[in-house]
């Protein structure tokens, strides 16, 4: 996270719907710890879907598979604040890779945790490197 976002394809939903697969809750409880430790973040929860179906069903989809990462981190981590964060779906609006293969489809299929006020990560940044001079 110290370096702007966290870009994870192992979060898994059913398929064409949103609710995520238990065997993605290690990778979410992971990613909430790392959360808890930057409170000062405001953070953009994205997630991007691969080419197959419709733009405004992907959209739609991302959108409410986004939700429901961030619903369930709120949940599981009451020290998360709610007003920080927010979920946004891109659909297939930004892909990393070609959506021709199956490789590249499946990268395309992805959750990012964006930080929205880089100025309070460098700030925060800073302040642990003196930390760890001793200063």
């Amino acid at each position: 996270l110290d370096k702007g976002t966290i870009t994870t394809r192992e979060i898994h939903f059913v398929t064409a719907k949103w609710d995520i697969l238990p065997e993605s809750e290690p990778v979410l409880n992971d990613i909430g710890t790392i959360l808890i430790q930057w409170p000062r973040l405001r953070i953009e929860v994205g997630g991007h879907c691969d080419a197959r179906g419709s733009d405004a069903y992907n959209l739609d989809l991302s959108q409410k598979r986004s939700q429901a990462v961030l619903d369930y981190l709120l949940q599981k981590f009451p020290q998360i604040a709610r007003e920080q964060y927010v979920a946004k779906g891109y659909g297939e609006r930004k892909p990393v890779a070609s959506n021709k293969t199956v490789e590249g489809m499946a990268k395309n299929r992805r959750v990012e945790f964006k930080v929205l006020n880089t100025e309070e990560l460098t700030k925060e940044r800073e302040r642990r490197r003196l930390m760890k001079k001793g200063e």
